[in-house]
């Protein structure tokens, strides 16, 4: 398998992390350091050629904070399924959504995440 992981896109993680939207750092604040049921959160992680926004690597979730108004409708299409083709699950939040009704969003992760 290509190793997708180059000096480029280590300075594009570095780079998105310090570039955080305030949806992003309102939810990193609450997923970060094991807050979150106790489970360990990467924040603008690798996954082969895409960098996601938050990824639970035990769960195998990806979490993105979209700034579309309906992330349902975003055009990820390719990447959703490279994602999905190696067995990753994706959560979209808008923006709005994370910023004005967090604890929702923590409990529709929480339920993703139990059986």
């Amino acid at each position: 398998m290509a190793r997708f992981r180059d000096g480029i896109q280590t300075a594009r993680e570095r780079a998105l992390r310090n570039a955080m939207t305030d949806a992003e750092k309102c939810l990193w604040h609450q997923l970060r350091a094991h807050r979150f049921l106790g489970l360990s959160v990467r924040r603008q992680a690798p996954i082969g050629p895409y960098i996601v926004d938050f990824l639970i690597p035990a769960q195998k979730l990806v979490i993105e904070a979209d700034g579309a108004q309906y992330p349902e409708n975003a055009n990820d299409t390719p990447r959703d399924a490279y994602l999905a083709s190696r067995g990753y699950r994706v959560l979209r939040f808008c923006k709005n959504d994370i910023l004005c009704n967090l604890p929702a969003v923590l409990q529709r992760i929480a339920e993703e995440i139990r059986p």
